[in-house]
């Protein structure tokens, strides 16, 4: 019964591991963020007060 010999699944389920563990998550993530966010300026516009003119 070849299910018994540990030799070839147990490389089989390292292996599986490895991708789960190590190349899944690298592909994922740089799906979830592709471009590093541009920093908002904390500088605010320069808005002169406004009346009505009547």
């Amino acid at each position: 019964m070849p299910q018994l010999n540990p030799g070839p699944w147990f490389a089989i389920l390292v292996f599986t591991w490895l991708v789960f563990l190590i190349i899944i998550p690298t592909k994922v993530l740089k799906h979830i963020s592709p471009n590093e966010p541009t920093p908002v300026s904390a500088e605010k516009h320069k808005t002169e007060p406004w009346d009505w003119p009547w």
